[in-house]
């Protein structure tokens, strides 16, 4: 239904603006900063799959400049540079501004929360877009999804994690609610941008990253370094945004927004399946190339700790802030509804009847 729809409306726009008289109209560039470096992989595929759509179905009224993270020096100045109309869209994740917003991060994921159909469904046919439009307006922003990664990994660490006290001191680069959780936990949390990543790992200045899926990984190299990978609990989904000024929307025509709306959810889609694909492809290569990588999960005991940790915290932020509350049970509540459904369909068959 998701891609029919998707696809229905992509024909409408191109049958209207199709027209000599569309053609003529006013050209529209929009430039759109992004939180990701060059050659940043499917990060970086998607604005500029979203664009190249929006060009084409706009017959060229809409026009964009895309700026890559070394050109504006701001990795995570996107919600500054967007809001105060330096930029008219970002590419970005919502987790990344939790210290401005703190509302913003569920959008992105809720650890041990919803998977990614799950979370689209969410947005797109229960009250998600409602809610993150709740938080985000009163800074004059739209925020959009924007693309998803699917289950995140754990992350790479240098030393096996065998109990709660190998976490403690441990220093470790994840963002969003994770880190608020782990820190929970006594784990030494940053927030670093993807550029730096590498070379702190290697030089010791933080003993494990987190960072996505053998999709990007592999290229980020993780595993000339560090020999442990695991399987995640903190980003179940990983959606990142699209980011747009409410003024610059408010100055294109309708049909123009609707084509940019299309673009975007197609781009989104893209970047899901893209991410599924290329981490097949991935993790494949890094088991025959580099067998000294040793894929692990967390013990109980561990996972134990992150859970009970996650909901207190879900808890007392839902107690502070009505926002929050109202945003967090909407998560719950859907979950609750849509995992049974999960539980006897996707995951009964990976269970009992996927033979790899």
């Amino acid at each position: 239904m998701f891609m029919r729809n998707t696809i229905l409306a992509a024909f409408a726009a191109v049958a209207v603006l199709a027209s000599p008289f569309a053609a003529a109209d006013k050209t529209y560039t929009i430039r759109l900063a992004e939180t990701w470096g060059p050659n940043s992989g499917l990060l970086g595929d998607t604005p500029r799959n979203m664009a190249a759509m929006a060009e084409k179905m706009s017959n060229g009224r809409l026009k964009f400049r895309i700026d890559s993270s070394n050109k504006h020096k701001a990795p995570f100045g996107i919600f500054d540079m967007v809001r105060n109309g330096q930029y008219d869209m970002g590419h970005t994740a919502s987790y990344y501004y939790k210290g401005t917003i703190p509302n913003a991060m569920y959008f992105t994921t809720t650890p041990f929360g919803m998977i990614a159909p799950e979370m689209y469904a969410w947005f797109y046919h229960d009250d998600g877009m409602e809610l993150m439009q709740k938080v985000y307006e009163p800074f004059g922003l739209l925020s959009f999804p924007g693309g998803n990664t699917s289950n995140q990994m754990g992350g790479w660490f240098r030393k096996e994690i065998n109990s709660l006290d190998d976490l403690k001191g441990l220093k470790i680069r994840t963002p969003g609610f994770a880190g608020e959780v782990m820190s929970e936990l006594g784990v030494a949390v940053t927030n670093l941008p993807p550029g730096e990543l590498y070379t702190s790992l290697e030089r010791g200045t933080i003993d494990a990253v987190e960072w996505v899926g053998p999709a990007l990984d592999l290229k980020m190299g993780f595993h000339q370094i560090a020999d442990y990978y695991y399987s995640g609990w903190q980003e179940p989904n990983a959606e990142v945004q699209f980011l747009i000024n409410q003024k610059t929307w408010n100055k294109l025509p309708e049909d123009l927004q609707e084509v940019l709306r299309v673009a975007m959810r197609t781009a989104a889609y893209d970047m899901y399946i893209q991410s599924t694909h290329e981490s097949g492809a991935a993790w494949a290569s890094m088991k025959e190339e580099y067998p000294n990588v040793t894929h692990k999960v967390f013990p109980p005991e561990v996972i134990n700790a992150l859970r009970e940790t996650t909901n207190r915290l879900l808890n007392e932020f839902a107690a502070k802030d009505e926002l929050a509350n109202e945003i967090i049970t909407s998560q719950r509540d859907y979950l609750k509804q849509v995992r049974p459904w999960t539980n006897i369909s996707d995951k009964a068959y990976l269970n009992s009847v996927a033979d790899q």
